[in-house]
């Protein structure tokens, strides 16, 4: 059986082998590959006698796994996976296996730098202080008593859930499938737009969730309200977003992901957008939760390789 980690999962090299060594190593040849590459060509000479390909947010379209043609068990060291030619997966039988859980704590403190970033203005208050500025023009907001929508109850939606009340906040949500989550008072997409002061986003992509805020939806939120999203970029409409931050429609948003991996072209709508904090798809990425990753994503390989897969998707 030959593994293929086919790109770098943000772990040591000498740690990423032995965490894989220990789960898989004494029934399987493990190929590492320490440099990202995007073209097809590569990949498939890379991938194309691999029985198991370990991969992250990497994309593998349909060209490529059809060009792995051992190809048996693609490994996701990720959440999502609308990164993955998956119908070319379910055509071959090619199972796929993600890392649910992994970045929980990771995504919901991103949601809290970012949005007490904007509540603070703490990006202009460094660029102010270091120019002989004061504070004048630059008084905050506080979190306790806002109301605090959630979109997506998910395991990282639900942690945001609880640690907004934590806060002192007023916590609102809207998921398809709504569970026991005390505090919360549940609403329909709508009422929580207009009713919420934030408005965090944890969905996954799908034909469902893809522009589901949109023009109509921003028009909906408050003038003094802020949007956060972790979840992914096309979930939201970037060009409306950014109308609505310039045409000061909501007060602020904070976007860590966008409609492809970054680097982000310049001339983007939303870098260009009034109030607006942008990141570099890092919520996931702590030193922690790439461990946590690389652990999960070599004992899915471990259950495959027993019989017993879990986080099939």
């Amino acid at each position: 059986m030959k593994l293929v980690i086919i790109e770098p999962l943000g772990v040591e090299k000498e740690t990423l082998l032995e965490i894989a060594d220990k789960a898989v190593g004494r029934d399987t040849e493990i190929v590492y590959y320490d440099t990202r590459v995007t073209d097809d060509a590569t990949l498939i000479e890379r991938g194309k006698d691999a029985d198991i390909i370990v991969v992250a947010n990497l994309p593998l379209n349909e060209t490529v796994i059809d060009g792995c043609k051992n190809l048996k068990l693609l490994a996701v060291a990720f959440t999502g996976i609308d990164h993955i030619a998956v119908e070319a997966c379910r055509k071959r039988n090619i199972t796929i296996c993600n890392c649910a859980g992994y970045s929980n704590a990771a995504v919901s403190d991103l949601v809290f730098g970012l949005l007490i970033n904007l509540y603070r203005n703490i990006i202009p208050c460094n660029e102010v202080v270091r120019k002989s500025g004061t504070k004048d023009g630059l008084v905050g907001f506080e979190l306790e008593g806002k109301k605090f929508g959630v979109i997506g109850t998910g395991a990282i939606g639900s942690r945001v859930a609880a640690i907004a009340q934590a806060f002192g906040c007023e916590v609102y949500a809207y998921s398809r499938t709504r569970k026991d989550l005390p505090g919360v008072t549940w609403m329909e997409l709508g009422e929580l737009l207009e009713t919420c002061d934030i408005i965090s986003l944890h969905v996954p992509l799908n034909e469902k969730t893809r522009g589901m805020i949109g023009e109509a939806e921003l028009a909906k939120m408050k003038p003094g309200a802020v949007l956060i999203n972790t979840a992914r970029g096309p979930v939201v409409d970037s060009a409306a977003l950014a109308k609505a931050l310039n045409d000061g429609q909501i007060a602020g948003a904070a976007v860590d992901v966008f409609e492809t991996e970054p680097p982000v072209p310049e001339d983007h709508p939303l870098l260009h957008a009034k109030n607006l904090i942008a990141t570099p798809h890092v919520a996931f990425a702590t030193k922690e939760a790439l461990i946590k990753r690389a652990i999960i994503d070599f004992d899915n390989v471990r259950k495959y390789l027993d019989g017993t897969p879990q986080n099939v998707m």
